[in-house]
């Protein structure tokens, strides 16, 4: 505060009361051990990096924190980092991305874990129950199996010799017992991440996925933090057929997002959607009274569905089957499979709908005729009638009449 300023405040040079309802109010509170960040960096020394808070003071953090394998420096001046709040030392706000090399006795560790402070370890062996893990210090912890975050299906092996930040979850007053988390770090950052996309995802979107899984009824895609289902019926326009055919295991691929549930964390998706659909077309390709050539894709109760291409499919009604004869199922008629000549009868395009009949060649004049000899047959060798049961009474009694 300059001299003129001070005069304001009063010939004490104390601050006035205004002055100090207006600070409390304007600045944030104070930072709490442990408490997360997020701030830009404003400077680099030889050992340091300081950091713009956004608040009265800067942070200051070690820049060997930010040093790959290699020595090599992974920040630069205006970038933004997340780092933990450690305390004050020298009138200045200390802060740490973890807890990792150097001189680390039982006071840093023990504020790592009252503070929720990462600390840096690397997975030594398999135990009993889970993996032990050496940290700075001659630190040693233990990570059970399900708190390591690996995947199931990855071997038990995989993790060790890898140097893993992990949460002290437990800690005696000695530092003998100490249970470690890695899972629960991998959760933060998924929470923080969804919370980021959860701003700027909307239905009807198409983003970019990784297909994780794929099963009969569908493929589980990743899209970031989220993971998310594609059903079997969103993979394509054409009906059925197996979709391991065409979705493997790692492939990236566009999806629409067509279900976004963030409370119970259920996500649904469609690769059809993104393609182009063959039905905008259909009117001009297919009028009615056309023909064409398709392959029976699936029977069912009251028709045959006939596919004219991939997405593009027609009814065969069961009465149109049988070259006029009358059959139970169309499955007398024709097979899945079995390629037919059809006629289209009538197309609505709204509903997705095709109404079509077999060709002259396909129904043919030999199915009529065959038709026609079947009814000759029933008429011709029909069984003599028995009568009604009138007329079986009528000739009890004229019997008893002649008596």
């Amino acid at each position: 505060m300059d001299r003129e300023e001070r005069g304001k405040s009063g010939e004490s040079g104390e601050e006035s009361f205004p002055d100090m309802l207006e600070r409390t109010y304007s600045e944030p509170p104070s930072l709490e051990p442990g408490e997360k960040v997020t701030a830009r960096i404003i400077g680099i020394t030889s050992e340091h990096i300081f950091l713009d808070l956004g608040r009265k003071g800067e942070g200051c953090i070690e820049k060997k924190e930010f040093h790959d394998a290699d020595g090599n420096l992974t920040v630069r001046e205006g970038d933004t980092i997340q780092a933990y709040f450690v305390g004050t030392r020298d009138n200045e706000m200390v802060f740490a991305t973890r807890i990792g090399g150097g001189a680390v006795g039982q006071a840093q560790m023990e504020d790592a874990w009252r503070n929720g402070i990462p600390v840096e370890g690397t997975v030594e062996k398999e135990i009993k129950g889970g993996f032990s893990v050496k940290m700075a210090g001659g630190f040693r912890g233990f990570c059970p199996y399900s708190q390591l975050g690996y995947a199931p299906a990855e071997s038990r092996e995989e993790p060790v010799g890898k140097r893993l930040l992990f949460r002290i979850t437990k800690y005696d007053g000695s530092g003998r017992n100490i249970v470690l988390s890695h899972r629960d770090l991998l959760e933060e950052k998924r929470r923080e991440e969804m919370e980021s996309l959860r701003e700027t995802l909307r239905e009807g979107m198409t983003v970019k996925g990784t297909i994780t899984s794929v099963r009969e009824f569908g493929a589980f895609v990743s899209v970031g933090p989220i993971r998310g289902l594609l059903p079997a019926s969103e993979v394509g326009w054409d009906r059925g057929g197996d979709i391991r055919e065409t979705l493997t295991t790692g492939q990236e691929i566009e999806v629409a997002i067509i279900r976004l549930d963030w409370e119970k964390e259920r996500f649904s998706f469609s690769l059809k959607e993104t393609l182009h659909d063959p039905w905008d077309h259909v009117g001009g390709k297919y009028p009615v009274g056309s023909r064409h050539t398709g392959n029976v894709s699936h029977l069912t109760a009251f028709g045959a569905f006939v596919s004219l291409e991939p997405g593009v499919d027609g009814l065969l009604h069961i009465s149109k089957l049988g070259g006029g004869r009358r059959i139970r199922h169309p499955g007398e008629a024709v097979k899945e499979g079995e390629e037919v000549a059809v006629q289209v009868d009538s197309v609505d395009r709204e509903k997705r709908r095709m109404s079509l009949s077999l060709q002259a060649d396909e129904a043919g004049e030999g199915h009529a005729a065959d038709s026609e000899d079947y009814r000759q047959y029933l008429h011709e060798k029909a069984p003599p009638s028995l009568g009604s049961l009138g007329e079986a009474l009528k000739a009890k009694l004229e019997e008893k009449g002649k008596k």
